[in-house]
C-alpha cells in the first residue's frame, strides 16, 4: 500500500499512527530540557485561551505532563512539532524538563502533524483551520483534494474553509473570536469586502442567523431596479443616500428613500412574516 494510503488510514488512530518510526512498534519518550525547545514555525494554532491554559498548568504541577510532545532534534537543541500547549502550561507550572517524543521530520511532516493534532483536538478556530490548509498548499504544493486526504476531510469542506481567508479583516476577526459562526462568514463572503464590512455590525447587532444573512446578502446581490426620477435624485444627494444605507444596516433589510416636493417616503422591504415582526419589534419596542 501506498505512503500516501498509510497516512490517510493513520488520521482516525491518532498523531502515533502518522509518526515515522526509527524502530521497534512503540515511541518511546524521554525528558529534555524545556529551554532547548524551540517553537514550531509551522503551528498553526495562534490564539491560546488563558483560562484552558492555566488549568492545564494547574493540572500539571500536580500530576505532571501525562503525553509526551512531539519533537524534532536540531542541531542545538530541539523544534516543537505538536503539543505547544503542554509545553506552554509546563513552562508556567514551573518544570524544567518535559518528556517528549524525538522524530527526525521534514518540513511537511512538522506541519501536518501540527494541524492533524489540533484538527484531532477540535483546537483550532476556522480562521486557523484555513490558513494551514493555506499553508500546506503555499509551502509544499498541495492541492484542495490533497489537503482533504489528509486531514480526512471532505474537499468541499476544506474548500468552504479556505474561502474564509478572502473575507474582510473585520468579518475574519469576528468569526476567528466566535461572534460570528463560519456559516456567517460564508454566507458574507458572497458580497465584496467593503460591502461586508458595511452590514457586518447589522449582522452582530440584530443577531441575525444564518440564513437570515444569506437572504440579507441574496438581496443585496439584486440587481438595481432601472433609475428613475428619484433614484437619480438619491444620486445627486449624498447625503440621502448616507441616510438611505443607514437605515438599511440598523434595519438589517433593503430601504429606500424617495424626496418629493413637499417631503417624500420610506419604503422598507420585508419577504416573511417572521421578518416583519422583527422589524416591528426594532422599530416600535413592542411585540407584533
Amino acid at each position: 500500500m501506498s505512503d500516501r494510503s498509510d497516512r490517510n488510514q493513520g488520521l482516525g488512530r491518532g498523531l502515533g499512527a502518522l509518526i515515522p518510526q526509527r524502530g521497534g512498534a512503540h515511541a518511546s519518550a524521554i525528558d529534555i530540557p524545556i529551554t532547548r525547545i524551540h517553537p514550531n514555525p509551522f503551528q498553526p494554532r495562534k490564539r491560546f485561551d488563558a483560562e484552558s491554559l492555566a488549568a492545564l498548568s494547574a493540572s500539571i504541577a500536580v500530576n505532571g505532563v501525562i503525553q509526551p510532545i512531539l519533537v524534532s532534534e536540531t542541531i542545538d537543541g530541539y523544534q516543537l512539532v505538536a503539543g505547544e500547549r503542554r509545553l506552554r502550561a509546563a513552562q508556567a507550572a514551573g518544570l524544567e524538563r518535559i518528556p517528549a517524543v524525538v522524530r527526525q521530520l521534514i518540513d511537511r511532516d512538522q506541519l501536518e502533524l501540527a494541524l492533524v493534532e489540533n484538527l484531532q483536538r477540535e483546537d483550532l478556530d476556522p480562521l486557523e483551520t484555513a490558513d494551514a490548509y493555506r499553508q500546506l498548499m503555499n509551502r509544499f504544493g498541495f492541492t484542495a483534494d490533497d489537503v482533504a486526504n489528509r486531514v480526512g476531510k471532505a474537499r468541499s469542506t476544506v474548500a468552504n474553509t479556505l474561502r474564509l481567508l478572502d473575507l474582510a479583516p473585520e468579518v475574519q476577526a469576528a468569526v476567528a473570536d466566535g461572534r460570528l459562526t463560519e456559516g456567517h462568514g460564508r454566507a458574507l463572503g458572497g458580497i465584496s469586502a467593503e460591502l461586508q464590512t458595511r452590514v457586518l455590525d447589522s449582522v452582530l447587532g440584530q443577531e441575525l442567523s444564518v440564513r437570515q444573512t444569506e437572504e440579507l446578502v441574496r438581496r443585496l446581490k439584486e440587481p438595481r431596479p432601472a433609475p428613475d426620477e428619484a433614484a437619480a435624485a438619491r444620486k445627486t444627494d449624498p447625503d440621502l443616500q448616507r441616510v438611505e444605507e443607514d437605515l438599511r444596516r440598523a434595519l438589517g433589510t433593503k430601504v429606500s428613500l424617495a424626496r418629493s416636493r413637499k417631503g417624500g417616503r420610506i419604503v422598507i422591504e420585508y419577504y416573511s412574516d417572521e421578518e416583519l415582526g422583527r422589524l416591528y419589534d426594532r422599530l416600535t419596542g413592542g411585540t407584533a
